[in-house]
């Protein structure tokens, strides 16, 4: 059984966005509007961090782009009271819309802040909107999802063509439109992924790795690749 996971390599991250303006697209993930955003409550699946250097005041230092890590041991499951999420047997940590009833319990129990709550109903049916992706409810939790529908559209596909899902075949918007390829994803069980090489690079760590939440978004750091 596939396990998905990514591999994020901050020495070719340029902080462009274009992962940021993908998932939105793709996802459905609505604007909240400036009077909201004052208030915190933007919504952004896929975010870019920024790192300033401590030598040289508001100079950026790197770049750490931020979807949900999808943890191997995800605390977000374990405090949610109605299995709203949790883990699949591919280790994508998904939501159940229709379950959820906004406790947000999950939210405080992620340590990434990799979740976000609908304290409006933002999103109204209209053209340009994804119609793989459902439009989520006021008082509910999202997150990115891995972009699960285009793995649920690929195995439809390869069903229908009577042949197994290929490698590469199912791959998130935010890695597809990265121009400058930092974002690999990919099988991190197949020996022969890429995804499964990189993960094993001597660059490689986990945010926060000592929480033993065992992301399966796996960070290069800077170094080998500016050699």
């Amino acid at each position: 059984m596939a396990l998905w996971g990514m591999v994020i390599d901050l020495d070719r991250c340029t902080g462009c966005q274009a992962c940021v303006v993908a998932c939105k697209a793709e996802n459905n993930v609505p604007p909240v509007g400036a009077k909201e955003a004052v208030r915190g409550r933007i919504i952004s699946w896929m975010q870019v961090l920024t790192e300033e250097d401590e030598e040289h005041d508001g100079e950026v230092k790197r770049f750490v782009p931020r979807p949900c890590l999808q943890c191997d041991d995800p605390p977000c499951t374990k405090v949610c009271p109605v299995y709203a999420t949790y883990r699949n047997p591919e280790g994508i940590v998904a939501q159940i819309y229709a379950r959820c009833i906004g406790c947000r319990f999950c939210m405080a129990a992620c340590p990434y802040n990799a979740k976000y709550f609908n304290w409006h109903r933002y999103q109204k049916e209209a053209p340009g909107q994804n119609p793989d992706v459902s439009l989520r409810p006021k008082g509910v939790v999202e997150k990115c999802t891995f972009c699960h529908h285009r793995l649920q559209k690929a195995r439809e596909r390869a069903l229908a063509e009577r042949r197994e899902l290929a490698p590469g075949e199912y791959v998130t918007a935010c890695a597809e439109v990265c121009p400058a390829r930092a974002i690999v994803f990919g099988d991190l069980s197949d020996p022969g992924s890429e995804v499964h090489r990189l993960a094993r690079s001597p660059r490689a760590f986990r945010l926060l790795e000592a929480l033993g939440t065992k992301p399966k978004v796996i960070y290069l750091s800077e170094g080998e690749g500016r050699g």
